[in-house]
């Protein structure tokens, strides 16, 4: 007999999975049943938060959802932190938990694990939760999962299995496969559209992270208007050394300046996000008069009205408007508007920062096509307002947005599965590297070679700012770290301690040719 467990493994075998993260335990045991025998890989986090942070990691450098398997009650508790970094960056992440048993739901009876209504906390973070109570239920329940993943925004999704449902039979079911796919850009839409780019003198373009994956349309229309293209951190790495690249904050006065210049904005997978483009708080943001917004949810483009919307995939749309607007001549001084952007842009953030603009740009010089995976630390702070990445998807981290510290450690371990190929680096402060830091241990575990660059200037600095700014006395930003280098020694990682960023490039090449898990701390007065 095939047990609803098993047949879940070779459900998800059929929809293409290749890897698990998770931690087993009494509730899962029957979900573990068929995953020896499969060609799934598993691997141990220390932390369910770390599975949820893993399996984000593994979806942004794959393109592929990233899956985690939870016990029911503490377990996927752990693991909503997660869940909302996902659902805030619009990450797919399929998360499979148990429950208890169905004859104990909702009656607080106090079973291991139990919670009043463990179903309804999770439709409050995922896009959606589902329960399956009998075998016939489950394909219907993973196709919709990988249709929404194909089809829409995605983001976090749910699915719990009782204990009692686990072990049923489910002899002879097979997986329903979706074919789902984006909306088609609708023709009249693509027609206002390029009525206006057609009457447009000073085009500009803006691309969030839903057009990360359409860098070659994305260039091919900004050459052809001869727009700039302003990037928001999850952009970053798209069109890379190119003369209208603006890898710059919209928050930033030169690029606001930028903006309110153009004629017309082209918004492309962006939301206007406050941590994008309100980052000071000041409340400096102004949404562009004449707006074409390119997005893949119907609810995004609700939320902040364009004079043209197009719901689309951002490639499909963008190539959608390059065969309606033809060959018309650019304008002439795109280019130069873009380069006056830039140069105004780095200039307005403080010579700190544009130091540490300058580490991160070590490692991408060092490491050229690498993941660079950040945490909430002062170096990522600095690049998500200006840096120019090398990858198209290669730039990204927990500090805009829902802004989950801890993140980086374990997402960098979930890229470095996803793409074994490329250099991994995980850019992380020692504050928020103690949030997650035995996960040194399942990089070790899972072979992931990824290098652990440690920013530590012992405490909360940028809080300890913000604190100062507002006249309040710094209380609670100077947690004392530990030695990170005997740390990672203790779990076996080489580890190397620099005093300064002068000797980074050849610590960089040194961990990179180990091809394993190393750790480089640099200590910051």
């Amino acid at each position: 007999m095939t047990t609803i467990g098993e047949a879940l493994i070779s459900l998800l075998e059929a929809h293409g999975v290749d890897t698990v993260f998770g931690i087993p335990g009494v509730h899962t045991v029957e979900l573990y049943r068929g995953l020896a025998r499969s060609k799934i890989r598993h691997v141990t986090p220390r932390h369910e938060q770390g599975a949820g942070f893993m399996a984000d990691g593994y979806a942004r450098a794959s393109g592929r959802p990233g899956v985690a398997f939870v016990i029911t009650g503490p377990g996927l508790t752990n693991t909503i932190t997660a869940m909302g970094q996902a659902r805030a960056d619009s990450v797919p992440m399929l998360v499979i938990s148990g429950v208890n048993a169905m004859p104990t739901l909702g009656k607080g009876l106090g079973h291991l694990h139990e919670l009043p209504d463990q179903r309804g906390m999770m439709e409050k973070v995922a896009l959606s939760s589902y329960r399956v109570t009998e075998a016939a239920e489950l394909p219907g329940a993973l196709a919709r999962a990988f249709a929404l993943f194909s089809s829409s925004r995605p983001g976090p999704v749910h699915i719990e299995i009782p204990t009692d449902v686990m072990v049923k039979p489910a002899d002879g079911i097979a997986a329903s496969l979706s074919n789902a796919v984006p909306p088609a850009p609708d023709d009249r839409k693509i027609a206002e559209a390029a009525k206006l780019i057609a009457a447009a003198r000073r085009p500009l373009i803006l691309a969030g992270g839903g057009a990360k994956q359409a860098d070659e349309p994305l260039k091919r229309l900004a050459e052809r208007l001869g727009a700039p293209v302003v990037q928001t951190a999850n952009a970053r790495g798209l069109m890379h050394g190119h003369p209208l690249c603006v890898p710059a904050s919209p928050s930033l006065k030169a690029v606001r300046a930028l903006m309110a210049e153009a004629d017309l904005v082209i918004a492309a997978g962006t939301e206007f996000g406050p941590t994008d483009y309100d980052g000071y708080g000041d409340g400096g943001f102004v949404l562009p008069a004449n707006l074409i917004r390119i997005d893949i949810g119907a609810d995004q483009l609700a939320r902040r009205p364009a004079t043209v919307s197009i719901q689309a995939d951002c490639g499909d749309a963008l190539e959608a408007l390059l065969s309606r607007i033809g060959d018309a001549p650019a304008p002439s001084d795109g280019q130069a508007r873009a380069a006056v952007a830039r140069q105004a842009a780095f200039a307005e953030i403080s010579p700190a920062m544009q130091a540490q603009v300058r580490v991160v740009e070590t490692i991408r010089d060092v490491l050229p096509g690498s993941i660079i995976v950040g945490d909430s630390t002062q170096p990522i702070y600095a690049a998500n307002l200006y840096y120019d990445h090398d990858r198209p998807g290669g730039w990204f981290n927990a500090a805009t947005g829902f802004g989950a510290l801890g993140y980086g450690p374990p997402a960098a371990v979930g890229a470095a599965l996803a793409v074994p190929d490329a250099p991994v680096v995980c850019l992380t402060g020692d504050g928020g590297f103690q949030f997650t830091l035995p996960e040194l241990g399942a990089a070790l575990d899972a072979r992931a070679p990824v290098i652990f660059v440690v920013w530590n200037n012992r405490g909360y600095r940028e809080i300890e700012t913000s604190m100062l700014d507002v006249g309040v006395e710094p209380v609670g930003v100077s947690p004392a770290p530990p030695d990170f280098c005997k740390l990672a020694e203790a779990y076996g990682i080489a580890a190397e301690r620099l005093t300064d960023t002068g000797g980074l490039a050849d610590a960089l090449k040194r961990a990179r040719a180990a091809g394993v898990p190393r750790v480089i701390e640099i200590t910051v007065d």
